[in-house]
């Protein structure tokens, strides 16, 4: 019996890892490609970091003095402020946006798929193309869009993304209205799997569309809701070409971003350990991000 046992042991553990060399063989191109587009060129910028160079050729080492020029260079302070900037007012427009427009999905009742289709329209039109077109709505002076809508009413031309207090706000609406879209149907698909029986239950005992909101919609939405606000958070800390685009980080600094001054650092003024040296540190930022990205999403789990 015992030889038996041993033997059916012994089985089982070939079994077991013949699949587990199964499975790394299939993931091993993935965990290759991964290596050599993502770490290489970390642990490379992570080196770069601490040289000075000429070009892409480095020259002796420097250890962190690239990364305290950075803090003493006069636009990071503005970068790291307007970057900042730019999370709490994609919190105070994009992030409730899609949640308004999930709920108004579901409680729609005709033309359900006109409307999923025209709020998601905007999610199909390249990312460039959609940042040109709202720059030239925006355009300060006489040949704005707006401005030209504006004078159609008596409304003197305003100068749009030319005033410093309008700049990040203007820019977080034209992301807001190319990315909305897709969120608000993350959000339907999620309340579409609500129990039918609690609205029919809130209807039934006479609650109005916004109680049975409060009271059923909201807290089923809450921890999906958690997740991609940190997913936000970190998507708008990496912003780089609608600035770029629309203010090119004006007027006076008053929208560059953190992105954007890695590609100053790199494409303007061809200063690439600067520019690897701001990289490392926007990767550690984003890794503390992730990571709590991951603790909320397995605490949803459990």
């Amino acid at each position: 019996m015992d030889e038996t046992r041993e033997k059916k042991m012994t089985i089982k553990r070939t079994s077991k890892y013949k699949s587990d060399i199964a499975g790394w063989l299939i993931i091993l191109p993935s965990i290759i490609l991964f290596a050599f587009f993502v770490w290489e060129p970390l642990i490379e910028s992570i080196r770069l970091s601490l040289y000075s160079a000429k070009g892409m050729q480095t020259i002796e080492f420097v250890g962190f003095d690239n990364y305290a020029k950075i803090f003493n260079h006069p636009d990071f302070a503005a970068a790291l402020r307007n970057t900042f900037i730019y999370i709490v007012w994609s919190l105070v427009i994009g992030f409730f946006v899609p949640i308004f427009l999930g709920v108004l999905l579901t409680e729609t009742v005709h033309l359900k798929g006109f409307f999923r289709f025209g709020i998601y329209f905007p999610n199909i039109m390249p990312g460039i193309a959609t940042v040109m077109m709202w720059g030239y709505f925006f355009r300060p002076g006489p040949t704005g869009v707006l401005n030209i809508l504006l004078e159609k009413i008596g409304i003197e031309p305003q100068v749009w993304l030319t005033n410093p207090s309008w700049t990040i706000p203007l820019i977080i609406l034209t992301m807001t209205w190319k990315g909305a879209g897709s969120t608000a149907l993350i959000y339907m698909a999620n309340i579409s799997g609500i129990n039918p029986e609690l609205y029919e239950a809130a209807t039934i005992d006479g609650a109005s569309i916004l109680k049975r909101v409060r009271h059923i919609t909201m807290p089923s939405i809450f921890s999906l809701g958690k997740t991609l606000l940190i997913l936000q958070v970190i998507a708008v800390f990496q912003i780089l070409y609608e600035p770029l685009i629309m203010t090119n980080g004006g007027p006076n600094n008053a929208s560059i971003s953190i992105m954007q001054l890695v590609y100053n650092y790199a494409f303007r003024d061809f200063n690439y350990p600067m520019a690897a040296a701001l990289s490392v540190m926007i990767c550690l930022v984003l890794v503390v991000l992730s990571g709590t990205y991951f603790k909320i999403t397995k605490e949803k789990e459990y």
